[in-house]
């Protein structure tokens, strides 16, 4: 029994919370099926982090009144079917109303999974188990999701989860003999909840904001940016063994982790040129940072508090309440700094057309080319190549245009690196604040 079902509930755990980015790199292809804004499409994001942080903790308590296979069965349930939906969505209201139910499913899954994983295995092996496979799920969404994107389509993303889930519901009803939460009630751990939801306020900038970069501001593919971005989930997995061979106290822990987290974001906040090699560095540092963090502040803030379920309920609101807190503050930072960017790459891509050593006729259809392009595509950093392609070039000119139009992208790259600069250092504050909490002195004497 053990063997069989306690890998998939913990796969269902990492596959939930996959799901606050999973859909970071699909964000594009979905503006474009589903003919909606950007705005709009931002919100298939953040109405799923907002709703399972509101409803964590109320659904966490009602598992002090049911059996938690059943509620964790249902849960597991609810989200297989709105995962379907969301896959078959013909709006972008559909859709972001199928990502609600989808968190309300998620909720029930991920605090139903924590109890029956803890009656598999035991209190210190279940808590780490659903800890760990947290962590994991949180950094490979992104990546996983961009890979299905490229190779499929974005809906494949949704459908690749119903029969996962559709398997774990008979598994969560197969555990036996989980006992009901204790009538005892302990307060939540603010400080460990507190630091968890500015870490992941800060850790939004490094998986949603470096994604966006490398797909809207350079023009990456898909896949491109999802290999790229795997740099962040290995760091993480190896950062619990280099912790195991250093064995730091664990506020050490935390505060190294919160301070490599912001020195990752500071290192991508000054990235010399858009060459992709220039992000390792600094993805490592920030999956580093995540991975000697999120579990261990997870397990202080339920360290003997109970009833369990109630405390995980607090550390999954208090997550993504932090990324939504994370996008709230980061997203008009950078959409800000992407307008004032617009005029001087406009002129700059004026002064590079009128330098070009191409005819004065060319250089007149292109330009009314590119405008169009600026205009269509006002807000955000624009795709040239269509300009390109329709203006007619004589054979003897087409070198100089290809080399016009290479020139254009590396402006247009510079121009977006810098205006995610300044998001990607407020998203370093907030992994400051966060190490703050963690280095200040206790709030109140113990007796």
């Amino acid at each position: 029994m053990r063997r069989a079902v306690a890998p998939l509930l913990a796969v269902t755990v990492a596959m939930v919370l996959a799901d606050s980015a999973v859909v970071t790199l699909a964000l594009p292809d979905i503006l474009r099926h589903l003919d909606t804004t950007v705005t709009g499409v931002a919100w298939v994001l953040i109405s799923f982090n907002l709703v399972l942080a509101l409803v964590a903790v109320p659904t966490a308590l009602g598992f002090s009144r049911a059996r938690p296979q059943l509620l964790s069965a249902v849960g597991i349930a609810v989200f297989a079917a709105s995962s379907a939906l969301c896959a078959v969505a013909p709006s972008i209201g559909v859709l972001i109303g199928a990502r609600c139910v989808q968190a309300v499913g998620g909720a029930l899954a991920l605090v139903g999974c924590l109890e029956l994983l803890v009656a598999l295995y035991g209190e210190r092996r279940g808590l780490a188990t659903w800890v760990t496979a947290g962590v994991i799920g949180t950094a490979t969404g992104p990546v996983a999701g961009g890979l299905l994107t490229e190779a499929i389509s974005w809906q494949a993303i949704f459908v690749v989860q119903v029969p996962v889930a559709v398997l774990a519901v008979p598994a969560a009803l197969a555990v036996p003999d989980v006992p009901l939460p204790p009538p005892d009630r302990h307060r939540p751990a603010l400080r460990p909840n507190l630091t968890l939801a500015l870490l992941s306020a800060a850790l939004t900038a490094a998986l949603f904001l470096l994604v966006l970069l490398l797909v809207d501001g350079w023009q990456r593919s898909p896949a491109t940016a999802a290999i790229t971005v795997s740099v962040v989930p290995l760091a993480a997995l190896a950062a619990r063994p280099i912790a195991r061979l250093f064995r730091p106290p664990h506020a050490v822990e935390v505060a190294v982790g919160c301070f490599l987290v912001a020195g990752g974001l500071v290192g991508l906040a000054l990235l010399p040129s858009a060459h992709l090699a220039w992000t390792v560095a600094p993805q490592a540092l920030v999956g580093l940072g995540l991975g000697l963090t999120v579990d261990q502040l997870t397990s202080q803030a339920m360290h003997l508090r109970l009833p369990r379920v109630e405390h995980a309920g607090w550390t999954i609101g208090a997550r993504h309440l932090g990324v939504v807190v994370g996008l709230a503050i980061l997203t008009p930072v950078f959409t800000a700094d992407l307008q004032d960017a617009q005029v001087p790459a406009q002129e700059a891509i004026t002064a590079l057309v009128l330098d070009a050593p191409l005819p004065a006729q060319d250089k007149v259809e292109l330009a009314r080319s590119l405008g169009d392009a600026l205009v269509d595509q006002q807000g955000q950093v624009p795709d040239l190549h269509d300009a390109f392609a329709a203006t007619t070039f004589a054979p003897d000119d087409q070198a100089a245009a290809d080399q016009l139009e290479a020139d254009l992208g590396e402006q247009l790259e510079r121009a977006a690196t810098r205006a995610f600069r300044d998001s990607f250092l407020v998203g370093a504050g907030l992994a400051v604040l966060a190490l703050l909490t963690v280095v200040a002195p206790p709030w109140r004497r113990r007796p």
